[in-house]
């Protein structure tokens, strides 16, 4: 997600220069390349796009290469060879990709590793409770604490981090084509989206929920394949903002050892009837009524199964 923003941004510095090319770093092999032209190609379609790494008289094929070439020309690097992970880091994130991650067969050696935060072992042994406040669907407060976005994601990056939140290790299939393995720390981002998805939970219907499920599919592939600018992510974002109109409330939830566990949403908006919901019949719900819907709902099966039964004894 950080891609089309850069990408808006090179377009920005680019035009006020009056350059007539944009040149980027990222492998050949890598979804970057992807991200940054196509953000490049969508605001400013007239500019050249100049890829090093494809570069004919490039002569650097590796990591271990241009840390080489660094060093030959007194060009001091913050980490050892040892360290020279690919990192991309921000305000919601760090990745982490190469040395022993490109063999799917080892484990990933955390002790080197992890920046944001612990793993869940090296976590507190005492949980911590966190509460959270959201207005239409924006997140507003960290336990009472009202803060604008970033310094929330900020607060909630620490806390994530040292509880052991948000490690993912994963094996993803590059838009290019290959696979890659990477190890991701998201733990501010981890918090949020769970906290969210806790109160849409109360507040958004069946219908709606299952149909936000696949618009958070799309635009996950959207992203990742780096079609920011285009009509559909337009298209798709307003579905999602339309449907936060009502995602107001408090999640309280409780951060131990890598884990996130509920400990109690309330919303204005909640769509929990505890009435329905209880064992006990009441004025909105009769045990009965259920009959009548089994039946309609489950025809389709009756009929069919009917069918399969005339057949198999018609063929005796």
């Amino acid at each position: 997600m950080a891609r089309p923003g850069i990408a808006k941004k090179l377009v920005e510095i680019a035009r006020k220069e009056g350059a007539t090319a944009i040149c980027h770093g990222a492998t050949g092999k890598g979804n970057d390349q992807i991200r940054f032209e196509l953000g490049i190609k969508a605001l400013a379609p007239d500019l050249k796009i100049i890829a090093a790494w494809r570069d004919d008289k490039w002569t650097m094929d590796s990591r271990e290469s241009e840390i080489e070439y660094c060093k030959a020309h007194g060009i001091d690097l913050p980490f050892s060879a040892d360290q020279s992970y690919s990192r991309d880091r921000n305000l919601w994130h760090i990745s982490h990709e190469g040395l022993e991650l490109e063999d799917p067969a080892n484990e990933p050696n955390y002790d080197h590793l992890l920046v944001l935060g612990v793993t869940p072992e090296k976590a507190p042994d005492e949980g911590e409770y966190v509460t959270m406040t959201f207005e239409a669907g924006v997140p507003k407060s960290v336990n009472g604490k009202e803060m604008k976005v970033s310094d929330i994601i900020r607060e909630l990056n620490r806390l994530g981090g040292k509880h052991g939140i948000g490690i993912v290790d994963i094996v993803e299939n590059r838009v290019a084509g290959m696979k890659s393995r990477g190890v991701y720390e998201t733990p501010g981002g981890t918090i949020l989206m769970e906290a969210h998805d806790q109160l849409e939970e109360l507040v958004l219907d069946r219908a709606t929920m299952d149909t936000k499920k696949d618009m958070g599919n799309l635009m996950a592939q959207i992203v990742y394949e780096g079609k920011w600018f285009t009509p559909l992510r337009e298209a798709v974002q307003a579905f999602v903002e339309s449907t936060q109109k009502y995602v107001t409330g408090t999640v309280k939830f409780k951060l131990y050892k890598g884990n996130i566990i509920k400990a109690g949403t309330t919303s204005p908006y909640s769509l929990y009837s505890e009435s329905l919901a209880s064992f006990t019949t009441g004025d909105l719900y009769d045990h009965h009524d259920a009959e009548g819907f089994i039946t309609l709902f489950g025809l389709p099966l009756k009929v069919r199964a009917m069918k399969m039964a005339e057949l198999e004894k018609q063929n005796k």
